[in-house]
């Protein structure tokens, strides 16, 4: 069992920054995956990106791709989002994500959750 826990949300101005980490309470294994998703009000979960835990393969959509980095800290058992140039758009619940089959977008393939953070970007 692996328990999630995310910090770092916040409000920030547009064209601001803030850095999102996920504490895992286990180690993950080799073969796990570790991701974000965002879920604004009244619109489905969206995938934010995801890193294999292993070999620190990384996945962005193109909505974030070049603003977001998603890194890990193997010694820590934490991962990290870190997001600039932040947009309004960008406001909404952000949820870190974790599961020991393949690098995906879905969120049906994650089977481990945190509870989310508020991130708020203003205009």
């Amino acid at each position: 069992q692996v328990q999630l826990v995310e910090s770092g949300g916040g409000l920030v101005q547009a064209g601001g920054s803030l850095r999102l980490s996920c504490a895992a309470s286990a180690r993950t294994g080799r073969s796990f995956v570790m991701a974000w998703f965002r879920q604004a009000p009244g619109k489905e979960r969206e995938f934010v990106a995801a890193i294999t835990w292993n070999s620190g393969i990384t996945s962005y959509p193109d909505s974030v791709k070049g603003r977001f980095t998603i890194s890990r800290d193997n010694a820590k058992n934490t991962m990290y989002l870190q997001m600039n140039r932040l947009k309004p758009e960008d406001t909404a619940i952000y949820y870190c994500a974790a599961d020991s089959q393949g690098l995906s977008a879905l969120p049906g393939s994650y089977d481990y959750w945190g509870q989310g953070t508020q991130v708020t970007v203003s205009s």
